[in-house]
């Protein structure tokens, strides 16, 4: 089926992301329904996005929902915070039987999707994917082209190099609905981050280098662990971010060309480890926010292809190939490196070849 014939919904289509979300969808020829609870604003969205449908929906109004996603192909849900809105949106796309994808970074709530919506959406045949954003998506995608054809790691290190974070009102809502909720992944379980996060160096590629880094929780530790046998997953950011996002002072992005993308620049560099081997993949770009659009657009066209290797919640990588989708997006989302390029991996993490690696840790 063209893509010009298909029609995908947004929810929460006012918001921040979501505007990168429905711009990219135009651009790749579908026509957005646009999806909200308050008429005005979706009434501004239609019309800063000419040719895209609104339609006013509650989502503690089931049949409103399922008017609202009437004639829908596929429902991208960019709604936070998601513990208050995946659930309802989840069981609108089931009774339609569209794929749903989110863009969620709530690491509770992409567990509890894979949880508790795994054996209603493989009865119903219909694709599930949570966290197919920058946090969830983009890690668990470099974690595969890693990988490659290795059946197993011993470890996977998830490393984010963000020069700043300028959060949205709607990324500091998330932390403040999600706050105690998060998890780390070690010994193949889940368990309650340490008091203390522990800090490393961790020599990230060209041109970002040496960094100090903190262990942090995020949705990355749950798309990997869904489908990668791995007993360890860490995922770790550099402090300048961690600091920005900390301090209320913070502003929120500010475009900076025609796009509307900001200026802050992103590098993800993922390091698996197997014996006495290791393997790298990376991507680097602008703008946290911006990426994740290309990302869940390039998903949904591909589910809507068939271009999938299983239904029901699945993880990014568990249903595309990994490396393809990510040669995808680059050059014209981001710059993507991974061992199919021919590059050697190192351990990622300063000290002893083959080794943890870490050292100053606090």
């Amino acid at each position: 089926m063209n893509s010009h014939h298909r029609t995908v919904a947004v929810v929460g289509a006012y918001g921040h992301t979501a505007g990168f979300v429905v711009a990219e969808l135009r651009r790749r020829g579908f026509t957005p329904l646009l999806v909200g609870r308050d008429a005005d604003r979706l009434e501004a969205a239609a019309q800063a996005h000419p040719g895209a449908q609104a339609r006013v929906a509650s989502l503690v109004d089931p049949a409103s929902l399922d008017r609202a996603l009437s004639g829908a192909d596929a429902v991208v849900n960019c709604a936070g915070p998601f513990a208050d809105t995946a659930p309802s949106v989840i069981d609108a796309a089931l009774r339609a039987g569209i794929p749903y994808l989110d863009v969620a970074a709530e690491q509770a709530v992409v567990l509890e999707t894979f949880e508790q919506r795994a054996h209603q959406a493989r009865e119903a045949g219909v694709v599930v994917a949570p966290a197919m954003a920058f946090y969830g998506g983009l890690g668990d995608l470099l974690a595969g082209a890693a990988m490659g054809d290795w059946p197993d790691a011993d470890d996977i290190t998830v490393a984010i190099a963000l020069d700043s974070w300028q959060p949205t009102e709607g990324t500091r809502k998330t932390g403040r609905r999600n706050a105690g909720r998060h998890v780390v992944f070690t010994g193949n379980r889940f368990a309650p981050p340490a008091a203390a996060p522990a800090t490393y160096s961790w020599s990230f590629p060209h041109p970002v280098g040496e960094q100090k880094v903190v262990e942090f929780s995020s949705a990355d530790q749950v798309t990997i662990s869904r489908h990668v046998r791995v007993p360890e997953i860490r995922v770790c950011m550099n402090e300048k971010p961690l600091r920005d996002l900390r301090a209320p002072q913070t502003p929120p992005p500010t475009a900076v060309d025609a796009d509307g993308r900001s200026a802050q620049t992103f590098l993800v560099d993922v390091v698996a480890r197997r014996g006495g081997e290791t393997r790298r993949a990376s991507a680097s770009g602008r703008d946290i926010y911006a990426v994740t659009a290309p990302i869940v657009v390039e998903a949904a066209t591909r589910i809507l292809d068939g271009r999938i290797n299983t239904t029901g919640v699945a993880a990014p990588g568990e249903l595309f190939d990994a490396a393809d989708f990510l040669r995808a997006l680059d050059p014209a989302h981001l710059s993507f490196s991974g061992p199919e390029h021919g590059r050697t991996a190192g351990t990622g993490r300063s000290g002893r070849s083959g080794g943890t690696g870490r050292t100053g840790r606090t």
